[in-house]
């Protein structure tokens, strides 16, 4: 999916100045969490997050993030900007909850980043029945 439908879909805007609306992403991934985003991001994510201090941008350097969605109508400070712009990571905003963004997109046939087997394990093993 490109940034310039998913910017459809959330009613999003941009905030990095020319942002190349043609930049294709491959699956998404929505969290506060850096320490997960780092764990369960796959290279080519477009991350939804309502944190919009620059460690966001560090995050998503490291993770090969594509872009960064801020969510409920935040507007990260200048410093996430520069950085961003600095990384060449584009920065968009959606006034949606995290969750409604998310949903959106995921709605609109953007996969999430294959963690359900991983959840689903895990909550197999927590949650077993003696049945």
């Amino acid at each position: 999916m490109i940034l310039r439908e998913i910017l459809k879909i959330i009613e999003g805007k941009t905030i990095t100045k020319n942002v190349d609306l043609d930049l294709e992403v491959s699956m998404g991934c929505g969290s506060d969490l850096m320490s997960d985003v780092l764990a369960f991001t796959h290279e080519g994510t477009v991350l939804m997050s309502g944190l919009t201090n620059p460690q966001v941008v560090r995050t998503a350097e490291i993770a090969g993030i594509k872009a960064i969605i801020f969510v409920r109508g935040k507007y990260p400070p200048q410093k996430t900007i520069d950085l961003a712009k600095e990384k060449g990571i584009p920065l968009l905003a959606s006034k949606y909850t995290l969750f409604e963004t998310c949903g959106r997109i995921f709605a609109a046939g953007l996969p999430s980043c294959g963690l359900f087997d991983l959840a689903t394990r895990q909550w197999e093993d927590r949650f077993k029945t003696s049945e």
